[in-house]
């Protein structure tokens, strides 16, 4: 099944027959060589002739959005925003107009909009071509539109060169957002952002702020020397979710002073594996 034919789908599962019937002729309207102001026209009325109810996917339908589209993740989506990606993409002719659409789109939309057409960046065509849509998303300061494109979204980690993808993670911790739902987080770290990370730490540090505990994810692997006093610092004299972060970073580095750091926190070490705490809910041990 197609990303559009997916979303075609689970959007007939939850629409009433008029605004199904409404979808279906606005599609195929566009489909068949809509013009600009058709396309406009379709998205400024989805919210209205549709609502903005859960998409409400469940495991089987998620499991459907990733064979359509490996590392899609539309979990978070409304039905709004899937009709206004729906529409988006059967309006897809060459690269170029699709490109225009979309900027003339976004510079006109209202913060729903704007949400459904980043949550859209993985399912358009030639991707590359929106490198540059994907980094304004992340300069943004509206934190529901940054985290459009931040979280749940494949096409950051697979698109953004390494300088805008580590700005996209610290802002993330900067907005006081979170790092876990950020796909290929683990697969995209690297030691400037390592460094990065440990620098803004020091800063909440020194201004007697708190350092979220899922900053240590992205240090863990790169854990030596100065990051590993870090890490130190932590497991001594943090809150109980930063230390059992400690540990979950410290598992991930390859320096052998790493291990030494571990089994002097033996019972930490121990507890943090017996309850299965991880990335996704370090924030809740105590």
């Amino acid at each position: 099944m197609t990303p559009e034919a997916a979303l075609q789908h689970w959007l007939d599962q939850r629409l009433d027959a008029a605004g199904a019937q409404w979808l279906r002729d606005a599609v195929a309207g566009l489909a068949g060589g809509g013009t600009d102001r058709d396309l406009y026209r379709s998205v400024s009325l989805v919210s209205r002739k549709l609502g903005k109810a859960p998409l409400a996917l469940d495991a089987a339908a998620l499991a459907v959005a990733a064979q359509a589209r490996p590392g899609w993740d539309p979990s978070p989506w409304t039905v709004d925003q899937a009709a206004r990606v729906r529409l988006l993409l059967a309006a897809a002719t060459d690269s170029d107009t699709f490109v225009r659409r979309l900027d003339q789109l976004c510079a006109t939309a209202d913060v729903d909009e704007l949400v459904a057409f980043y949550r859209g960046l993985p399912l358009y065509p030639d991707a590359p071509r929106h490198r540059q849509r994907a980094a304004e998303g992340v300069r943004t300061n509206m934190r529901v539109v940054f985290e459009a494109v931040a979280h749940h979204n494949p096409y950051p980690a697979e698109q953004l060169p390494e300088d805008a993808w580590n700005q996209m993670v610290l802002k993330t911790l900067f907005v006081g957002s979170t790092l876990h739902p950020i796909a290929g987080l683990d697969g995209r770290a690297n030691a400037t952002l390592a460094r990065m990370l440990s620098d803004y730490a020091h800063e909440r540090w020194a201004a007697a702020r708190p350092v979220s505990p899922e900053l240590w994810r992205c240090v863990g692997p790169f854990a030596a020397g100065h990051l590993l006093d870090d890490l130190a610092r932590v497991l001594d004299s943090g809150t109980p979710p930063e230390r059992a972060a400690a540990v979950l970073a410290l598992r991930s580095a390859t320096d052998p002073h790493a291990r030494t750091l571990l089994d002097r926190h033996a019972a930490l070490r121990d507890t943090v594996a017996a309850r299965g705490t991880d990335w996704t809910n370090v924030l809740e041990f105590n």
